[in-house]
């Protein structure tokens, strides 16, 4: 059954005290890479689907009861995904309860703010928001786990946000901002920020937790968060609102398990240009369920973002050729 634990070579690991502070972390082996990237964009594609619940949730429900059912019922597939790998009740046993809590305070305050973000914004411009974490993310990666990122990879996610620009650009045209955008972008740029933050711990905690302990109780402290709301006010809903919110908690669970999963097989700065996928999805369902059709600039800007998720693999590839091609010494 593969990988009950995250692999040795995935992500930063515990040091022995012969071991000096200053070295970096063991290089991920390609086949860990490749898994881990294959989970990112099925992760992505999650989370596209995910927003498109919540913000069909946001017509009737208030973000603190979204919160709540997103959480909620995205533990019925955490724990059969941890009794899937006979981890359960076992993975629930953590040696990093502070490192939980600190990835629970910057991951929560990421969700509310993306709720709202969704509630002012279209999906696709929410989502392009969501993209600066990458960004933000490779730095941090460099600064916090000492990761050592490729000029491929730094390349990759620079170009890619230059394409979240061109997809931003339509939104800022105008004499003068419609008030639901300005909030919408700011509470999207606060996102992007707690974001990164909550990947970085994420990566942290993955040197000693399972990924499916990191996803429980990111979802079991989130939902009491979430619950917590309830004397403010919650609405009742629709079947059609019940749907969205559990379905929006399904889908979610899923796609914290593979983002976990993918966090702890290859490095954060490796995985960043890979998100951009969403994006292509975003705009789908824009234009199917809300008839919401993107400008050119906007299309130039998911042709761009598309491009840089695939500068790396191919750049791997290339660069493995080339080794197997230079003549031994």
């Amino acid at each position: 059954m593969p990988g009950q634990t995250p692999e040795p070579s995935a992500g930063p690991q515990p040091l022995s005290s012969s071991e000096p502070l200053s070295e970096p972390s063991p290089e991920p082996s390609p086949s860990a890479i490749r898994g881990g990237v294959l989970l990112r964009l099925v992760s992505a594609g999650l989370f596209v689907v995910m927003s498109l619940f919540v913000r069909l949730a946001t017509v009737e429900a208030p973000i603190g009861q979204i919160v709540f059912y997103r959480s909620a019922f995205a533990l019925p597939p955490i724990i059969a995904y941890l009794m899937w790998r006979r981890q359960f009740p076992s993975a629930l046993k953590t040696r990093q309860p502070v490192g939980h809590l600190k990835r629970n305070l910057y991951g929560g305050a990421a969700m509310v703010l993306s709720f709202i973000s969704l509630a002012y914004l279209p999906l696709a411009l929410a989502t392009a928001l969501g993209f600066l974490a990458p960004l933000f993310a490779v730095p941090a990666a460099m600064l916090f786990l000492r990761e050592r990122p490729g000029p491929v990879a730094i390349g990759a996610a620079l170009t890619g946000f230059a394409g979240v620009v061109l997809m931003l650009a339509p939104a800022f045209e105008g004499p003068a901002l419609d008030h639901n955008t300005i909030i919408g972008v700011t509470a999207g740029l606060a996102m992007a920020v707690a974001t990164a933050a909550g990947r970085v711990e994420i990566k942290t905690l993955t040197a000693t937790e399972a990924p499916g302990t990191i996803a429980f109780y990111f979802a079991l402290l989130c939902a009491l968060g979430g619950l917590a709301s309830l004397p403010f006010g919650w609405s009742t809903p629709t079947a059609h609102s019940l749907a969205y919110l559990v379905g929006a908690g399904i889908t979610g669970g899923l796609a914290h398990i593979t983002m976990t999963e993918a966090m702890a097989r290859a490095p954060v700065s490796t995985q960043a240009p890979f998100d951009y996928t969403a994006m292509l999805w975003a705009l789908i369902l824009d234009a199917a369920i809300f008839g919401l059709l993107p400008s050119p600039a906007s299309l130039a800007g998911a042709f761009v973002i598309a491009a840089s998720a695939l500068v790396i693999p191919l750049a791997g590839r290339f660069t493995t050729r080339s080794a197997a091609l230079r003549p031994a010494r």
